[in-house]
């Protein structure tokens, strides 16, 4: 017996032994601290249910889609028809980017025969395939361009009803762009979803209201209309934008899940080879940057929370200090006497039997705070945990929020 072997059965005697004689072993030690490196298991999530997508076109390469799961994606992002095989192959699903309909879709002279011929050959071969999500049309359209975007939508959903047209919207908040352009846009299209993107994190440490206003926006239009929607956030630093920080990821990610969205998309993954692009999860070089270990925390959080996340139905917003334009005060909270220790959103939600459910975030990206909440009614304060997904009596060290974090309590009554 060479020594690793004795090595090994010592230790194991020395657990037996330990055991036996009611001390703890090191594993029912690290058991008891939450450590389960046995038995640690990430909540499979579907894309139908909650989406998660590196927000660009993933190249065909296998390490890459590797990698992208390995982040905790249930998407790979945009890809062209000929690479779906790998996107299969990697336990992820796609919107399909054919150029030979992506790049015509402005062209109002064509008409609805050639369209539709158009989209009948990308589908031919794609729409059996079950990691086939969608297929691009379009980002960041102009209310001008909805006519023409709905033939193509409908053209989509005609030869190929198990997908859905890909088209995101531009930023913006107030009256016009919520009761116009987002109104317009769904009363003309009909989409199962809605998708946007608003950047507000600034290089001067700032954090514009318009994060809020725009949320506050499409979360409105959306409830109207009985679809989810989708928030692409930044996750690359340019212009003057941010330097990219885990405590400017949470705020996004919590701030989108206190509005009830249903989709987060990351731009970007990979890093453009152009301008002051920067600190994406994938550099230039096709390195993993430590921005890809950040979104793989969120993403995995995001998952974690799910099963009792995807149950409940959003039937308020508010701020407890600093209201943006637009946005409700503490004084219209449905289920929170109290909210203190610091600048909050608070996201206020209930389950089907009627559970009051509450999501409250940080909004400093700077700082950690404790926090305290007080319900309206009586009962138990619960907390889902974001690492394990159970839900246990909420105090102690769980009182405290990182920068931009979110933590999301219930009642039990």
């Amino acid at each position: 017996m060479n020594m690793c072997k004795l090595t090994i059965y010592a230790f194991a005697l020395l657990s037996v032994s330990m055991a036996a004689s009611g001390t703890p072993t090191t594993k029912e030690k690290y058991d008891a601290h939450g450590f389960r490196y046995q038995d640690a298991p990430v909540t499979d999530l579907a894309a139908e249910d909650f989406l998660l997508m590196p927000w660009g076109w993933t190249p065909g390469n296998k390490q890459a889609m590797q990698d992208i799961r390995d982040c905790g994606f249930n998407m790979a992002g945009f890809v062209a028809p000929e690479h779906v095989g790998l996107v299969q192959k990697a336990g992820l699903k796609c919107f399909v980017d054919d150029p030979n309909v992506s790049t015509m879709v402005e062209n109002d002279k064509l008409s609805d025969t050639e369209i539709a011929e158009r989209v009948k050959a990308m589908t031919a071969n794609l729409k059996d395939n079950s990691c086939v999500y969608g297929y691009y049309i379009k980002d960041e359209p102009h209310p001008g361009l909805f006519p023409n975007l709905a033939r193509w939508a409908n053209a989509v959903r005609k030869a190929d009803p198990d997908a859905t047209p890909y088209i995101n919207l531009l930023p913006g908040d107030g009256a016009s762009y919520m009761d116009g352009y987002v109104e317009g846009f769904v009363n003309t299209i009909n989409p199962s979803y809605i998708s946007y993107d608003r950047y507000a994190l600034m290089d001067d440490g700032s954090v514009g209201n318009g994060l809020y206003t725009n949320l506050e926006a499409i979360r409105k239009v959306a409830l109207k209309h009985g679809i989810p929607f989708w928030n692409i956030v930044l996750t690359n630093s340019h212009f003057h934008y941010a330097e990219v920080t885990q405590g400017g990821l949470y705020l996004q990610v919590y701030a989108s899940l206190a509005y009830g969205c249903r989709g987060i998309s990351y731009f970007t993954y990979f890093s453009p080879l152009i301008g002051n692009y920067r600190n994406a999860a994938v550099d230039q070089f096709l390195h993993k940057t430590s921005t890809w270990d950040m979104l793989r925390l969120l993403n995995l959080q995001i998952r974690q929370l799910s099963p009792t996340y995807l149950k409940l139905k959003s039937v308020n917003v508010f701020h407890n200090q600093d209201v943006p334009d637009s946005c409700s005060g503490m004084d219209t909270s449905r289920h929170l006497a109290e909210v203190s220790g610091g600048n909050f959103l608070v996201g206020e939600f209930e389950a089907p039997d009627a559970t009051p459910f509450v999501m409250v975030v940080n909004k400093d990206i700077h700082k950690s705070t404790g926090f305290q909440v007080k319900f309206k009614e009586p009962g138990v304060v619960m907390m889902t945990n974001p690492y394990t997904g159970e839900t246990k009596p909420f105090g102690g060290e769980n009182g405290w929020l990182a920068p931009g974090a979110g933590a999301l309590l219930s009642l039990k009554k």
